[in-house]
């Protein structure tokens, strides 16, 4: 007999991360997503390096289109069919999909920021008949690589737009990494039904329907990312070349610990600590002023996201309302607490279980796992909600 009925489905999501590999799967029981089964990583990939040198880089989403405009362009590069990541990338995912005991052969699949060009668009009212040929225009001005090199997607932003005027959220993939997905997913004997850039899936897991102004920092293993979402859409990105290794290392110093694997637990020992209500054992001034080469750029990154989009048409009267804090590095002591208190606002480690059912006996070792599984809980939600 098996697992599910005929009209019982679930939806695999997938998050092919620097950190390691992490799979949520997900069924809809009575119209409500239920955790099916779940496994994860921790080994490092080198998504970030899918362009090699001409990555293609993304600062942040420029509001208007006239602020992003490239007079040259270079051609897009190109992945090896024979590329040996394709393999090594392939059995990891089976590998967790085994351990994991997944069902459903169909996985919905984050892009990493680093790969995705985004920007927002205004365009005039048209004719339905000449709307995409129109925004084709608009965006080859704003491309770093020529058009027909890229894939692309967009969804008009009703809650932007005027009577006039239409605002239009565009991204745009190399057609190289695509195809490089769509063969890593085939070998691992799997079907690619999306691709998503991890905004869209951490908007989804964490933000949901609220529309409230909020910062999204997700903390990687290699990366900081930085999201202002409003309406619950991701409107800017930023990124931070620093996350958990730089944390592995400044720990590594502090405590003459050698053994980078060492400090990483040594870490992750701290985090379960702090989840037992026990940051009063640790020293807040001196734990903050060992971790402030990496919490001061952030801090300086958010106040410069605030007042970059808070400044631009139609923002002016706006205010942020929360930061919201996920991935494998954002529970780290006294990280929310400092933030709030700098920026005199709310701020919390996101729960992307929130939306989905759960046996109350695994609460605990979720709530350990969950801000490691923001995105790839969020793709899985994508078919449910």
């Amino acid at each position: 007999m098996g697992l599910f009925s005929p009209k019982q489905k679930s939806y695999l999501g997938i998050d092919l991360g620097a950190g390691g590999v992490k799979v949520v799967e997900l069924r809809q029981e009575k119209g409500r997503p239920v955790l099916f089964t779940y496994g994860l990583t921790s080994s490092a990939q080198d998504v970030h390096k899918l362009l090699a040198e001409k990555r293609l880089a993304v600062e942040d989403i420029k509001i208007e289109q006239n602020q992003n405009i490239r007079s040259e362009k270079t051609q897009a590069p190109t992945i090896a069919v024979n590329d040996e990541r394709i393999d090594r990338y392939a059995e990891v995912i089976k590998a967790v999909c085994h351990e994991a005991k997944t069902v459903s052969k169909i996985a919905t699949v984050s892009l990493p920021v680093s790969a995705v060009f985004h920007s927002i668009v205004t365009m005039p009212k048209v004719d339905q008949k000449e709307f995409m040929g129109i925004l084709k225009a608009e965006v080859k001005k704003l491309l770093p690589y020529p058009i027909e090199d890229m894939v692309l997607d967009h969804q008009v932003l009703e809650n932007f737009s005027t009577e006039k005027n239409k605002k239009i959220l565009v991204s745009a993939v190399p057609k190289s990494i695509v195809d490089f997905y769509a063969r890593v997913f085939q070998r691992a004997g799997l079907s690619l039904e999306s691709l998503e850039p991890e905004s869209a899936s951490l908007s989804r897991s964490l933000i949901g329907r609220d529309t409230a102004v909020t910062m999204l920092i997700d903390m990687g293993a290699e990366r900081t990312n930085l999201f202002i979402i409003d309406q619950s859409v991701p409107i800017t990105h930023h990124t931070i070349e620093s996350g958990g290794n730089k944390i592995n290392k400044i720990l590594q110093n502090a405590l003459g610990v050698t053994d980078e694997a060492l400090a990483s637990q040594m870490k992750h020992d701290l985090y379960k600590h702090s989840l037992g209500g026990k940051n009063g054992e640790l020293d807040k001034a001196k734990f903050v002023s060992l971790l402030n080469p990496v919490i001061d750029p952030i801090i300086k990154q958010i106040d410069y996201s605030f007042n970059l989009y808070f400044s631009q048409s139609g923002n002016e009267s706006k205010r942020p309302e929360k930061i919201v804090l996920t991935g494998g590095s954002a529970m780290m002591p006294y990280l929310a607490e400092h933030l709030a208190e700098t920026f005199k606002i709310k701020c919390y480690l996101g729960d992307p279980w929130a939306r989905v059912v759960y046996q109350d006996k695994l609460k605990p070792l979720l709530n350990e796992i969950g801000p490691r599984m923001s995105v790839a809980i969020g793709l899985a939600l994508k078919n449910l909600v």
